[in-house]
């Protein structure tokens, strides 16, 4: 059975009520491209939230737990493996600031201008945390763009089949409602298609940029405990 026949026995199924299945299928050929363009659009929306929500929850607990080891080690730099360091901000946090500490040294190992090494690790260390925070809050653009242009697009769509019911009626020179009534539900399905792919999409926007400026503030506070531990070991020096 090829899915043409299964769109076709689903919009004669229950032809008596609202199918949104025949609304999609008597539709005009814009108004599908629309509705198919804000499905595609919903899609990737649920799959953005799904994996943003998987990939957060494993960020913090692998950044939560390099912290706490982190700040208890003697040799901090014995942390600092590519395996650690893979999707692990706090440890590319901490490697940045070390980093820019080796690069400071002489080649005795000794620091010479201690207040600017101490500032100059602190600067590498908030450029990679603004970095990390633009990493993690890349996809959410989508979201962005889904939940304030979805709405609009479903509209479009709405007036393009008002147009077309309007077309048909001077065409018949019929205004009843029995030829009115079926355009103008097609043309209201695709608003609710806008609905539908927008909604989430803004509440998802909403939560996660709220969760990636809360991730980077604790970044941000790392950061700062690192900088704090590496200036009272250059004031020992």
């Amino acid at each position: 059975m090829t899915i043409a026949n299964i769109l076709a026995d689903a919009a004669s199924a229950a032809p008596n009520r609202l199918n949104p299945v025949r609304l999609f299928l008597d539709a005009d050929i814009i108004v599908q491209v629309v509705m198919v363009g804000l499905i595609l659009a919903s899609i990737w929306t649920w799959a953005i939230i799904v994996s943003f929500s998987l990939r957060m929850g494993g960020v913090a607990r692998r950044s939560k737990a390099f912290e706490r080891e982190f700040l208890k080690t003697e040799h901090p730099e014995r942390l600092l493996d590519g395996k650690r360091r893979q999707d692990n901000p706090s440890a590319r946090v901490a490697a940045a600031g070390l980093g820019e500490l080796q690069q400071s040294a002489g080649a005795d190992g000794r620091v010479r201008d201690r207040a600017g090494t101490n500032g100059r690790v602190a600067l590498a260390m908030e450029g990679q945390v603004a970095a990390e925070a633009d990493s993690l809050a890349e996809r959410l653009n989508f979201l962005a763009t889904t939940g304030s242009v979805a709405p609009f697009v479903g509209l479009f769509g709405t007036v393009w089949g008002i147009m077309t019911s309007f077309f048909e009626i001077g065409q018949q020179q019929n205004s009843s409602l029995a030829v009115v009534a079926p355009g103008i539900s097609q043309a209201l399905f695709a608003t609710a298609i806008g609905l539908f792919a927008a909604i989430p999409a803004v509440i998802a926007y909403n939560r996660f940029s709220h969760r990636v400026n809360s991730y980077e503030a604790r970044l941000q506070r790392f950061a700062d405990r690192v900088s704090s531990h590496i200036g009272r070991e250059l004031e020992g020096l």
